[in-house]
């Protein structure tokens, strides 16, 4: 099935929710939507998991509010949700961006509901460039991002997929399929959105997020990351959290949930199950 919360602001948050057993959220990166874990969701399912996606406020087809498109809300939104659908030992999972919302969320609701935890290529502990945080990226970059979505946006997405699946390494296969639902996913979104939550990924610093995750964690992180550099996060990430282990894909892509599903799958199932 797939249905909308209404939060407390009024605004519409869509999600789905499909099979039955222990539930399992995944929280999508920028610019995309729920269906960017399609290959997750049919596989969770069909191994016997209740399996729920949303489209955080802005993106996808939840609304698109003018204000509120920052991480405290996303985080929120998230609280709603999972107290709404009363969903408890949950297995939460977050790519980049979303990896930065289930930190916050933990953060700010805590670990009450959350069996354990899966961040892949996720933002946290902070992206930006900084004196303490050398390793990570420039905020030149950001703001050449920020211009693309404000006066490009359609070829900015378009562009986005070569690096952000490593398209644009030597001996590459090109999968067009992936880079056109990449666009339209970021294209159903809203511009104000998009723009707002540039910031939101690339310059919160989750490190006291990270501190209060107490349940166990994997961290996936590819070493061939283009977009979230896997010194300045995954590897940083797994001396802040707890209970966490490090999973390195050599050669892997930011968007290896997709170009590396099967074997994406199944690592995250042993962890479930383990």
């Amino acid at each position: 099935m797939h249905d909308f919360i209404e939060t407390k602001d009024k605004t519409k948050i869509f999600y789905k929710d499909w099979g039955t057993g222990q539930p399992i959220l995944f929280s999508h990166g920028w610019p995309l939507s729920g269906d960017a874990w399609e290959a997750q969701m049919l596989f969770f399912g069909q191994q016997g998991y209740r399996v729920i996606a949303h489209d955080r406020r802005g993106h996808g087809r939840s609304d698109q509010p003018w204000d509120g498109n920052n991480m405290d809300q996303y985080a929120d939104d998230l609280a709603e949700l999972i107290e709404k659908l009363d969903l408890s030992n949950l297995v939460l999972v977050g790519h980049s961006t979303g990896g930065g919302e289930i930190a916050h969320y933990i953060g700010r609701h805590g670990n009450a509901r959350v069996a354990k935890v899966v961040l892949v290529g996720a933002v946290p502990p902070l992206m930006l460039k900084t004196a303490s945080n050398p390793e990570g990226t420039p905020i030149e970059v950001f703001d050449n991002i920020r211009k693309g979505t404000a006066t490009d946006r359609s070829q900015t997405f378009k562009d986005l997929t070569m690096p952000f699946y490593g398209f644009n390494r030597d001996g590459a296969k090109v999968n067009e399929g992936l880079r056109e639902s990449f666009w339209l996913e970021g294209m159903i979104g809203s511009i104000k959105g998009h723009y707002d939550c540039i910031r939101e990924f690339s310059e919160i610093d989750y490190t006291d997020d990270l501190k209060k995750i107490e349940k166990p964690t994997l961290v996936i992180h590819g070493d061939d990351d283009q977009i979230v550099p896997i010194a300045a996060s995954a590897e940083k990430t797994v001396k802040i959290v707890k209970n966490a282990i490090l999973k390195v894909y050599p050669g892997a892509p930011h968007g290896l949930a997709q170009t590396e599903a099967e074997k994406f799958n199944n690592d995250v199932l042993a962890f479930i199950k383990s």
